[in-house]
């Protein structure tokens, strides 16, 4: 299937440009990639998955960039690269800590801005994206109205940012409770989140492969964000997928059990034409982009949307 794309943009890109965090106990680092031409350009903050940094997602990120957007990658303190104990103080509130560092980035744009040579006056603060793979979807959630329950199901804080307008979720895991595992139930217990107040519009990808130890259900857990929240989504839900989603996290990645090029091609251009559709740019992309993945002779997954 060949979705119609504009032709890519040179690319540059910027790192790491530190942004102090009082409290964090690191300063945090963010990694910034832009096309070298146009004005206006939206912008798309990214929560990479546990254990990664922000030299991760290139397949994405660098697509991304090279049709148009500005790219913002926050190294977490789950990083492997930060290398924190089990026993540190903060891993208990990482997940807090992650919904913070995306914030803080929307705080410091004009620092982030004014920091990058070339970017200056060209950013559109009106047409910001969050997207997260994995653990970074369950944080890129909480900006987009999802709450983490309490013990006794009772919603906790609202983190939601109305700077946000749009959502993509990849891999993003489901509901908690008697859905998670007994491993996940007692080492995770902020992974009981409640999507009845996540209204953002939002993509919501899952594969039909990827089986999770940290729930008792199959692949269909990670499809809760979409059937779960109010509001404009889709789901867009890839055959034969795993958690890597065909290799998003990164080229030739070990760690990808479903290496995939054209699955990643597919995301690509469906989160592209997705963006474009939820920000004004163009209007017919995802439509066309719809209609062409469900008239397609092979089909490498299906779209639904509500």
């Amino acid at each position: 299937m060949e979705i119609k794309i504009n032709t890519p943009t040179p690319v540059f890109s910027v790192k790491p440009v530190v942004l102090s965090a009082p409290g964090r106990g690191e300063d945090l680092q963010v990694r910034v990639s832009a096309p070298v031409i146009g004005r206006d350009l939206p912008i798309i903050i990214f929560s990479h998955g546990f254990g990664w940094s922000l030299d991760g997602y290139g397949p994405l990120v660098d697509f991304w960039a090279a049709q148009g957007f500005v790219v913002i990658q926050p190294t977490h303190l789950d990083s492997r690269t930060l290398n924190l104990p089990p026993d540190d103080p903060r891993t208990p509130l990482i997940w807090r800590f992650r919904v913070e560092d995306l914030k803080r980035i929307l705080d410091q744009l004009d620092l982030i801005e004014a920091s990058v040579p070339g970017l200056s006056g060209r950013l559109d603060r009106s047409r910001i994206a969050a997207a997260g793979h994995s653990f970074g979807g369950q944080t890129v959630g909480m900006l987009l109205g999802a709450r983490v329950l309490d013990a006794h199901g009772e919603p906790g804080e609202n983190m939601s940012d109305s700077r946000i307008k749009a959502g993509v979720l990849l891999a993003t895991t489901g509901k908690g409770g008697a859905d998670l595992s007994p491993f996940a139930a007692e080492h995770f217990p902020f992974m009981n989140p409640s999507f009845a107040d996540m209204s953002t519009p939002t993509l919501v990808i899952a594969g039909d492969h990827d089986q999770s130890p940290l729930t008792t259900r199959g692949p269909d857990w990670f499809t809760d964000p979409y059937f779960l929240s109010p509001g404009s989504k889709s789901l867009l839900t890839l055959f034969g997928a795993e958690h890597s989603l065909g290799g998003i996290s990164g080229y030739s990645v070990a760690e990808t059990t479903d290496e995939s090029p054209e699955r990643v091609a597919l995301i690509q251009q469906l989160t592209l034409a997705y963006l474009c559709n939820a920000f004004g740019i163009d209007d017919s992309s995802w439509v066309a982009a719809c209609s062409a993945l469900a008239k397609s002779d092979s089909p490498l997954g299906r779209i639904e949307s509500k």
